[in-house]
């Protein structure tokens, strides 16, 4: 039977449980044997504070390498990564969103034109709602990809729209987790946070200052083509905003975009038929109204998502991993058990 305290059949002495077993011991066995360890104490002091020096170097090169003020950033390169959603006898723990954020290669994914849109609005939904669920090294790793794809579209004068709504979005957001800061939602100093916000408004006024400069060569304009061939370049676009600022370029291009059959093709693309059916716009004339239509519904249900490469899910292997990267797949026919994954379904992968 189990007890607490001195053993009062043996007063004055404890058991001690050595190589060769347990051994009883007593008082001034007990005391030489501190003695003795004090003595290498002191013999080893000097060596003790050598390996102290090595080890304090070490955890500040290492913090020095996760600092935000560091010039190298510290990302994983990770093709894919298992993600494994209980403990088992083989493997101990779980994948979470944020070491999936952490190891999966989307650093040099911002750079593929392909990915660049589907890691955006990844940011984007994170940003919403699942920032506070990262930990603290997913948190760091999530601001400098942000400020990757920022300085990216600086350089490139490209899909500036996206990146202004990601950043009002994470600037919302943050604004109410920095009041709760004491609750565990965000990990780190208030300071710390407060700096980040700071560094998001002086991004959004980059992004403000932005100014495209028109093409020198004296070629051929969108303009200049007939009016069929301009209406099935619009025909291409997804997004009715694109629409309305191409509308406003001229006269002549805001009289195309005008036209019933592209807001039509967008509101039967975006939105099923029981969608549209519920919110029909009727004008004077008894036309329907596709364009008014367009953007109630798109205030109403979220719009069709459409990704040129996203992250796929082998539902065999369990594995994440980009398309054209691939995994050792062990199924007979992996095409069968591939799942290609959405902003969305990729978060709710962890929500378990």
């Amino acid at each position: 039977m189990p007890f607490l305290g001195q053993d009062w059949r043996s007063p004055g002495q404890c058991w001690v449980k050595t190589e060769e077993g347990w051994k009883k011991t007593t008082a001034d066995d007990k005391n030489n044997n501190l003695s003795v360890q004090r003595l290498e104490e002191c013999f080893n002091k000097e060596n003790l504070l050598i390996s102290l020096n090595y080890d304090l170097s070490a955890k500040k090169r290492k913090k020095d390498l996760m600092n935000n003020n560091t010039k190298v950033p510290y990302f994983h390169m990770d093709k894919w990564i298992y993600v494994h959603k209980g403990s088992t006898k083989e493997r101990h723990g779980y994948c979470t969103l944020g070491e999936a954020f952490n190891r999966l290669d989307f650093c040099s994914a911002i750079k593929d034109t392909r990915r660049f849109n589907y890691i955006v609005r990844l940011l984007e939904l994170i940003a919403k709602s699942q920032l506070p669920s990262l930990s603290g090294v997913a948190q760091k790793n999530y601001m400098n990809i942000l400020e990757r794809v920022v300085q990216k579209v600086l350089d490139d004068q490209q899909n500036v729209r996206p990146i202004k709504e990601l950043l009002q979005s994470l600037y919302v957001s943050l604004c109410s987790l920095v009041q709760d800061m004491g609750k565990s939602v965000l990990v780190g100093n208030i300071n710390i946070w407060v700096h980040r916000m700071e560094n998001i408004l002086q991004w959004q006024q980059q992004l403000d200052n932005i100014q495209i400069n028109r093409p020198t060569s004296g070629g051929m304009t969108l303009t200049d083509l007939p009016d069929s061939l301009q209406l099935k370049i619009m025909d291409c676009l997804s997004d009715g905003r694109d629409l309305v600022i191409l509308g406003q370029v001229c006269p002549d291009l805001g009289r195309l975009t005008e036209d019933r059959l592209l807001w039509k093709k967008l509101c039967q693309y975006h939105f099923t038929d029981r969608q549209i059916r519920k919110r029909l716009i009727l004008s004077d004339k008894g036309h329907l109204e596709w364009k008014k239509m367009y953007f109630k519904l798109s205030r109403c249900y979220p719009r069709r998502e459409q990704y040129s490469d996203t992250l796929h899910f082998c539902t065999h292997c369990h594995i994440l991993f980009w398309k054209d990267t691939n995994h050792p797949c062990t199924a007979n026919n992996p095409e069968d058990c591939t799942v290609a994954l959405s902003p969305q379904d990729f978060i709710n992968l962890f929500n378990f």
